[in-house]
């Protein structure tokens, strides 16, 4: 097939259905029924005495010419064993001889087909690998220091491949990548420091290395094979997103040999279940790897991603729990003065503290308070005058702050990035920090501009460059990246000002008034949507079970009635959620003695009926008794382990565990999963009415459940935060202040 690459679409090259194969090996595709559907072309230069007519006929017939001596039907077999067991992992590679010859056949499910991918097998490469595999990787994790570990491996993968050039690539935020570790033959030119533009990997080669941990280009000068296809008209594009012989897209083929490689292989490096870099091998000759030798090289690249994962988040950790150390302090602070702005700016810790940045501001109740390096006041007052106007989250965070508000370009030596922390838009109070401009000069491995020439029908094709020798480029108005771990601080110190403000609202907020008419609206809100919305879904729901008893009615349309009442009883269901949130706010707590003990234990009980799950493990600690009502405290508790049990599902084993502890301030109760996890962007926003993050669309829920449980902890005197990364789970904080 072809595909015409131009400056719109170079993102949205189909690389994952080229349509040939590289022709170091051959591929058979069959269907459930061990159909041949597609075969690629040089099928007969591998296996002589074939048919002269593959698609359509039986596996078997292959299967004949390949074991002669044998009973055919052995590769179906092998099908059938992998669909079972669900994995061809215990399968992979299956080892046979062909006209003198060793070869690997691999078995990847597609659909709801099986690619059939043979390849020879190389005795050199196979040499007690596993002994090299296992000194090479004692080797790498030799040192502790971060960089000298991805120097040791890049030596290490070098000794067991044989390439001419191995590189440890890493990619930036913005997709492009630089080469932070290498070893080379002593003839080559050195490529260490060089950074590469994003177009180089484009995104969507860049997910395929997230399913594919290796890739090998044998001989880029080699002519693929194509595929052919039994389907009727236009041929089905085959899907080769998990194939290993799957051809390589001309833009990356001339893109290497411009580079003057004649042979690339590369592993994938992960962090956190996402792309982190590769390790990044050129030959300046053709070389090919079998299987199993890239198998034992996938090794090297899991176990460093491991230790890459290990040490980045001891890093990391070290990190938060300063940070975390400055936001405690704080929070002590704001519990024992009248005053918010005194303990935002007590001699032992800041607001400036919470963060790396070099200034920050408070404005608070019409008071500016400064600390280190900020804009002028001019420069101050018209960027609080653009945060009011175009900023709308709650929190915003960037390292380019003149690339949103050019007029920050003239202070960008004190404020090229910018945090701000919104304490109450409607009075113009926030927590802002800045990052001073962090000049970086930057070395291309040739202009990163993509060259582009003109073709015969006059479309601008993107051409790969063709010199590499470095150029130059200094980066300005940007700032140091702020780290997960500042903005989870920010989070953080906003839940604990927020609960500050709440509790001191009574003596120090002017807003009763405003409150009064709120609750008044409130009130109204809640009768329309009793008795105005209720009514007209009930009316939908009965007529629609009538409908029901009409025998007449198609199957078709009967589901599309019971699709109806299904939604009838969700939105039914959504106005009562509602109804309880409006009802929280109004309602007054009686405070009494619960032991937390016996309602945990219900809960639990009826959520693992629900979630029956033989991988389910609940573990409950200390549960500490607290001061409240015993309905809403039910509400909270059940919620926030409804969520735990629901979101974490997916996970095996699937992990739940709950426990409470008396402190200085009251009980606080802890609630943990190993489930999806929250990106760090959508944290500011989980409590809110009707928010769902976007990795739980899938799952049922309203998104009105957090904000229940955060309005009842607020009404008994509590707070509720969260800290959670995705892919690891959630972990659910509730404080309950000690009785007044």
């Amino acid at each position: 097939m072809s595909f015409n690459v131009d400056l719109t679409n170079c993102d949205r090259e189909p690389i994952h259905i080229p349509g040939q194969i590289q022709p170091h090996g051959f591929l058979i595709v069959v269907d459930s029924d061990f159909i041949i559907r597609y075969h690629s072309e040089n099928v007969s230069d591998f296996i002589v005495g074939l048919p002269t007519r593959l698609l359509g006929t039986p596996l078997d017939e292959v299967e004949y010419v390949l074991y002669p001596n044998e009973q055919t039907g052995y590769i179906s077999q092998l099908i059938t064993l992998g669909k079972n067991t669900k994995t061809f992992e215990q399968i992979n590679p299956f080892q046979f001889e062909l006209n003198g010859r060793d070869y690997y056949m691999i078995i990847q499910p597609v659909n709801d087909l099986y690619l059939l991918e043979f390849e020879p097998v190389t005795a050199e490469m196979s040499v007690d690998m596993q002994r090299m595999i296992g000194r090479s990787i004692s080797e790498m994790l030799a040192d502790k220091n971060l960089q000298n570990l991805l120097n040791n491996s890049a030596e290490q993968v070098k000794k067991v491949i044989g390439y001419d050039r191995v590189m440890i690539y890493r990619f930036a935020p913005d997709g492009h990548g630089e080469v932070i570790a290498e070893a080379k033959n002593h003839d080559l030119e050195p490529w260490l420091g060089l950074h590469y533009p994003a177009t180089d990997i484009p995104r969507q080669a860049r997910e395929l290395y997230k399913l594919n941990f290796t890739r090998l280009i044998a001989d880029v000068n080699s002519i693929p094979s194509k595929i052919f296809t039994l389907a009727d008209g236009e041929p089905q594009p085959l899907d080769l997103t998990c194939s290993q012989l799957r051809a390589v897209s001309p833009i990356h083929i001339q893109y290497l040999k411009n580079m003057e490689v004649s042979s690339s292989f590369s592993i994938s490096l992960l962090y956190k279940k996402e792309l982190w870099g590769l390790i990044a091998c050129h030959n300046y000759t053709p070389r090919y790897i079998d299987y199993k030798a890239r198998e034992s090289s996938k090794l090297i690249g899991q176990i460093l991603s491991s230790a890459l994962e290990f040490r980045q988040d001891e890093e990391n950790q070290q990190l938060q729990d300063h940070l975390f150390n400055s936001v405690e302090k704080l929070s002590k602070h704001m519990q024992r003065s009248n005053s918010i702005e005194d303990a935002l700016n007590a001699p032992d810790a800041n607001v400036l503290d919470v963060t790396y940045a070099k200034g920050a501001v408070l404005i608070y109740e019409n008071n500016t308070i400064k600390f280190g390096t900020v804009p002028a006041d001019d420069d101050l007052a018209r960027l609080l005058e653009w945060i009011k106007t175009d900023v709308t989250d709650t929190f915003f965070c960037t390292d380019h702050l003149s690339a949103k508000y050019p007029a920050a370009l003239a202070y960008k030596e004190v404020a090229s990035g910018i945090i701000v922390s919104t304490i109450s838009k409607e009075m113009g109070e926030y927590i802002i920090w800045f990052k001073p401009e962090q000049l970086q000069h930057i070395t291309w491995a040739g202009n990163p501009e993509k060259p582009v020439e003109i073709d015969s029908n006059g479309l601008l094709n993107i051409s790969p460059r063709k010199s590499f020798e470095a150029w130059s480029e200094t980066v300005t108005a940007r700032s140091e990246s702020w780290s997960n771990e500042e903005v989870k601080a920010v989070i953080r110190l906003k839940e604990e000002l927020t609960y500050a403000i709440n509790q001191k609202a009574s003596a120090i907020r002017l807003l009763n008034e405003k409150l009064k008419q709120a609750y008044e609206e409130l009130d109204t809100f809640s009768f329309t949507i009793s008795h105005d919305l209720k009514n007209p879904i009930s009316v939908i729901k009965s007529y629609s079970q009538l409908l029901t008893r009409d025998a007449s009615i198609r199957p078709e349309a009967q589901r599309v009635i019971d699709r109806i009442i299904d939604r009838a009883d969700k939105m039914n269901y959504m106005i009562n959620e509602v109804l309880d949130y409006s009802r929280i706010g109004r309602s007054e707590i009686d405070f009494v003695n619960v032991e937390t003990a016996p309602m945990l234990n219900e809960i639990i009980k009826d959520l693992t009926m629900v979630y029956d799950s033989a991988k389910l493990q609940v573990t409950v600690g200390e549960t500490p008794g607290v001061q409240g009502d015993p309905v809403m405290l039910s509400q909270v508790f059940s919620n926030l382990l409804s969520n735990a049990f629901k979101y974490s599902q997916r996970s095996d084993p699937q992990q739940v565990s709950i426990e409470g502890k008396a402190t200085e301030n009251g009980i606080l109760y802890q609630i943990k999963d190993n489930g999806l996890g929250i990106d760090i962007k959508q944290l500011p926003k989980i409590f809110e009415l009707f928010n769902r993050t976007d990795n739980v669309k899938d799952i049922e829920g309203s998104g009105v459940g957090l904000a229940i449980v955060k309005r009842i902890v607020e009404k008994h005197r509590g707070k509720i935060w969260v800290d959670s990364e995705p892919g690891k789970g959630s972990t659910f904080f509730v404080e309950f202040s000690n009785p007044v």
